[in-house]
């Protein structure tokens, strides 16, 4: 079993944001620092999907620059549009 250590982190927040989060922390029947804790969980969470998804876009873009390789919009549209009404049939291929 693994121990996660957790250690108290001060933030600074302006009056009006600190009374906002206590007014939601009440509406929710939960204490301002679960909501702050939330918050922040999936901050995180979310931001490190978007820079995954940003990691492969560049990574996509390098193999394309490279090869040259790709497929074309309307192969996309007409794949996708397949797999909208349940065909389910393998992407198109690449090509230069």
């Amino acid at each position: 079993m693994t121990v996660v250590a957790i250690r108290p982190v001060a933030i600074k927040i302006d009056d009006d944001t600190k009374a906002r989060v206590k007014r939601l922390a009440e509406a929710r029947h939960r204490t301002p620092h679960w909501l702050m804790r939330e918050a922040i969980t999936q901050y995180v969470e979310r931001e490190e999907k978007r820079e995954a998804f940003r990691q492969d876009t560049l990574k996509a873009w390098e193999d394309y620059r490279t090869t040259g390789r790709h497929v074309t919009a309307d192969e996309a549209d007409a794949w996708l549009t397949q797999l909208e009404q349940g065909s389910d049939i393998e992407p198109p291929e690449c090509h230069v």
